[in-house]
């Protein structure tokens, strides 16, 4: 049976655990949420499942609203943008085709065909549940991108209500504070950056995203 003292011990160790975590979100308030929403980004809570395992619903996370005024949007990036056929609302997805390619999927198989004819099999190791039945083939005017949520079976996309437009993008996700235990900057991000580009001039046939 517990004692008096190992209760008063046990408790007092609960208190100072939230009163630490206590702390450390109102630090990270006061030195990164602040000062990054006046200036350069907005916050965002995550509404479902579709981007399911990178992100699990009601993830805090802040999107860098400044970022492509200094850079195109790249495949792999994780955005938040406005549903084009309701600008009330916003979505989160994975940038999987840039203007002016094709993507084919083949039963859950991505393949990208850039400008330049280069045809990119998309190896996407964050999917842990892949749709298998869906195949379709969307060639992408200038302006437009192809947007698909990690948990494709659970995921309203570019899919379903087709290319989103480079307009309705508001930001690149570049930070999560919620839960506190999985705070990291450029949660979404994978190896997409470290390969071949289009343009590059290379020869890979695989991209890794």
């Amino acid at each position: 049976m517990e004692t008096a003292e190992a209760y008063n011990a046990r408790m007092s160790d609960t208190w100072k655990g939230l009163l630490k975590d206590l702390f450390t979100l109102a630090l990270l308030i006061i030195v990164v949420v602040i000062p990054i929403r006046v200036f350069v980004a907005s916050p965002f809570i995550v509404d479902g499942d579709s981007m399911h395992p990178t992100f699990e619903n009601l993830d805090y996370l802040i999107i860098n609203e400044l970022i492509y005024n200094f850079q195109t949007p790249s495949r792999g990036d994780v955005i938040v943008f406005r549903y084009p056929s309701n600008p009330s609302i916003f979505y989160i997805k994975r940038i999987i085709g840039l203007p002016g390619e094709t993507v084919s999927i083949n039963r859950g198989v991505v393949t990208v065909t850039t400008l330049t004819g280069e045809k990119l099999s998309l190896a996407e190791p964050y999917i842990v549940n892949e749709d298998a039945t869906y195949t379709k083939n969307v060639s992408l005017n200038p302006e437009e991108y192809f947007v698909m949520g990690d948990n494709r079976p659970n995921s309203s996309d570019s899919r379903i209500w087709g290319p989103l437009p480079a307009k309705d993008i508001i930001g690149r996700v570049d930070l999560r504070l919620l839960p506190i235990s999985k705070s990291s900057f450029f949660p979404g991000a994978t190896g997409y950056a470290d390969l071949p580009r289009q343009g590059d001039g290379a020869s890979s046939t695989t991209m890794v995203l």
